[in-house]
């Protein structure tokens, strides 16, 4: 049974920005002020959300919650763009009764075009008649693009004879290769927490999970993980034994959530787990594992399930990482194909089938005898994706 934390109403409903016949605007409020963390993209081309959510929070870290629009993103569109988001924000808190700085926005869609204001004039005028008939799932719906299921993960810890809850959603299945967080993604808690340290928790937390995540190789304008904690269980999280707790329900909530990112990668049918170990460096094993991760060649014969190991090392070759290719070592699961720089002998496409017919695949590369290590998943590479990335602004 879904879980939600204390002190938080949801709305999502139809303002008809790029999709009809669905909804495509949510809001996460919290009933009272809550500490805000955020991480965002990395991409010099920063959406007009992002800029002004970075604002806000520059600002303050408490605030009441966020609203999001999907089918357009709001980036690339210049001043204008700013314009039109802090008047989304204006017009939003005027019908909730909120001050405008006590909400972060964020947007999801096709890159350029500027909101019709018209329509959210519209639409913030209906916002607090849909939180009435409205729930997280409804706003997780909400904010879906090329998704194809709408992704929630929750989850709970007692404190002191309390309990604590959190809930995260998000949204993304294309346009995915994390350098901060991805997509977007938002995180509700009910315990009350130091500022500083949410802020790192939820880093460290990103870098564990929506980091080690690509389906394509590409980082978004708008990529951002919110996460609120508003304190209304009524516990401290005051001692490291709480702190720790309540960091370990986060990370599992966003590694679940990152999951589903590659689950629901856009015409993906696989997850390629890689593990690389040995490295000289993380930083290292991080090149091979992107260069695998991300490279074309390696998808497009996970989606054929061949277990194309020559692919693999190629890629690990040309990475950039240094090492020496005469220790390499690769298996897919727990059976070698390539040790010490040269292929096993066998007939391992017979041994590999069944491994490869999974929709899980676990690809090990291990490098040597170096302490550097790096995990990433990554998604398969089908005609579903170019049909849709064809296709995606009609």
């Amino acid at each position: 049974m879904l879980q939600t934390p204390k002190g938080y109403i949801f709305a999502a409903l139809e303002a008809g920005f790029k999709y009809s016949g669905r909804n495509d605007l949510a809001l996460i409020l919290s009933e009272v002020p809550a500490i805000a963390a955020a991480v965002f993209t990395t991409n010099k081309f920063q959406a007009a959300p992002v800029t002004v959510g970075k604002e806000i929070l520059a600002e303050s870290q408490q605030v009441r919650g966020a609203i999001i629009n999907a089918g357009l993103a709001n980036a690339c569109t210049g001043e204008e763009g700013l314009a039109d988001c802090r008047e989304s924000l204006i017009l939003a808190a005027k019908y909730l009764g909120i001050n405008d700085r006590d909400l972060l926005p964020a947007s999801t869609g096709v890159i350029g075009p500027r909101f019709n204001m018209d329509k959210w004039r519209e639409a913030a005028s209906k916002l607090k008649t849909a939180i009435a008939d409205s729930d997280p799932v409804k706003a997780a719906k909400a904010i879906m693009t090329t998704d194809k299921f709408p992704k929630l993960a929750w989850g709970e810890i007692e404190c002191d004879g309390n309990p604590v809850r959190m809930l995260g959603m998000c949204k993304g299945a294309g346009m995915i290769s994390p350098d901060m967080a991805t997509l977007l993604g938002f995180v509700t808690c009910d315990a009350e927490v130091d500022p500083d340290w949410w802020q790192e928790a939820l880093r460290r937390c990103i870098d564990k999970s929506f980091n080690c995540i690509t389906v394509d190789g590409d980082t978004s304008t708008n990529d951002t993980i919110m996460a609120f904690a508003n304190g209304a269980a009524g516990v401290k999280t005051d001692t490291t034994e709480k702190k720790e707790a309540l960091e370990a329900l986060l990370l599992n909530i966003c590694q679940e959530l990152s999951y589903m990112i590659v689950q629901d990668a856009e015409g993906g049918t696989k997850i390629m787990h890689i593990n690389v170990s040995g490295a000289a460096s993380n930083q290292d094993a991080e090149l091979i594992a992107r260069a695998v991760g991300n490279s074309p060649l390696v998808k497009t014969a996970l989606f054929g399930e061949d277990p194309n190991w020559g692919r693999i090392v190629a890629a690990a070759g040309r990475s950039g990482a240094e090492f020496n290719p005469a220790t390499l070592t690769l298996s897919f699961g727990k059976i070698v194909v390539f040790e010490k720089g040269k292929p096993v002998e066998g007939d391992m496409d017979a041994l590999l089938e069944p491994i490869m017919r999974k929709q899980d695949i676990l690809v090990n590369i291990n490098l040597g005898d170096g302490n550097g290590s790096s995990f990433l998943q990554a998604s398969d590479l089908s005609h579903e994706y170019v049909n849709i990335n064809a296709d995606y602004r009609s």
